[in-house]
C-alpha cells in the first residue's frame, strides 16, 4: 500500500498545443512541468498513456472552453478520471494577473490535488448535438430579428406606416410589395431586405423542423414535452 502512487494532471488546453503539469500525491508532492504537446487526439493519447504508466492512478483536469469535451471523452475512454473545470470558479490569489500556459497548467494540477476545483456538467454526445442544434436555431432567430428590424427602419425612414397592428403576416408582406418609390434604388433595396427576411425565416423553420424530428430520441424528451404543456411554450 505504501508504494501506491497517484498523480494529478493539469492541462491548459489550446487550439494547437496543450501545456501539461503533473503533481504527485501528498501535501509536499512534487509538481513538475511535463511540457507542451500537440493538441491532436493521437498525440494526447500517447501522452496520457505515457503519464499513466508511471502511476497506479491518475486524475486529469482542464478548463471548460471552446475546445469542447473531446479531450474529456478521450481520457475517460482510456480508463482515467477527468474533471472539466468551471473557469469562473477557479480559486485565484489576489494580485495574480500573470497568465501563461505553463503557470495555468501548474495551478490546475495543484488545485486538483487539493480538491479545490468545481466541475461542470459534461453532456453526452447526443445531448451536445441537440445543444448545438438549438444554438443554431437561436442564431437563426437573431438573424431574422435583425433583418426584420432593417425593413422596419427603412419603412419608417420613408414615412411608410403599416395601418394594422400585427406585422410580418402574409398581408404585411403584400403591403411591403405594394409600396411604390420614386427612385428604383429604393425599390431594389427594399426587395433585397425583404428577401433576406424570407430566407432567414425559412432557415428558422428548417431548424425547428429538425429539432422536432430529433426530440423523441433525446434523453431530455420527457422534460421538453412537459414544458410544452405550459401556455406560450413550444
Amino acid at each position: 500500500m505504501a508504494d501506491y502512487r497517484e498523480a494529478f494532471v493539469g492541462i491548459d488546453v489550446a487550439k494547437l498545443r496543450n501545456a501539461i503539469a503533473v503533481a504527485d500525491a501528498g501535501r509536499e508532492g512534487e509538481v513538475r512541468f511535463f511540457g507542451e504537446v500537440d493538441a491532436s487526439e493521437e498525440s494526447m493519447r500517447r501522452v496520457i498513456r505515457r503519464i499513466a504508466t508511471k502511476f497506479d492512478r491518475v486524475y486529469f483536469c482542464y478548463e471548460a472552453g471552446p475546445t469542447g469535451y473531446g479531450l474529456y471523452r478521450l481520457i475517460r475512454s482510456l480508463g482515467h478520471e477527468c474533471t472539466v473545470v468551471a473557469p469562473s470558479l477557479i480559486p485565484r490569489k489576489p494580485g495574480d494577473r500573470v497568465k501563461t500556459n505553463r503557470r495555468d497548467a501548474f495551478a490546475l494540477a495543484r488545485l486538483l490535488r487539493a480538491g479545490e476545483l468545481t466541475a461542470v456538467w459534461v453532456p453526452d454526445e447526443g445531448h451536445e448535438a441537440m445543444r448545438d442544434l438549438v444554438r443554431a436555431r437561436a442564431a437563426a432567430v437573431e438573424t431574422l430579428r435583425v433583418h426584420r428590424q432593417h425593413v422596419s427602419a427603412f419603412m419608417l425612414k420613408h414615412g411608410r406606416i403599416y395601418p394594422r397592428k400585427k406585422g410580418w403576416t402574409m398581408r404585411y408582406l403584400r403591403w411591403l410589395q405594394e409600396q411604390p418609390f420614386d427612385h428604383p434604388a429604393h425599390q431594389i433595396a427594399l426587395q433585397e431586405m425583404v428577401e433576406a427576411v424570407c430566407v432567414s425565416k425559412e432557415r428558422v423553420d428548417r431548424l425547428e423542423g429538425v429539432i422536432e424530428e430529433f426530440v423523441p430520441a433525446w434523453s431530455l424528451a420527457p422534460i421538453v414535452r412537459a414544458l410544452q404543456t405550459l401556455r406560450g411554450v413550444d
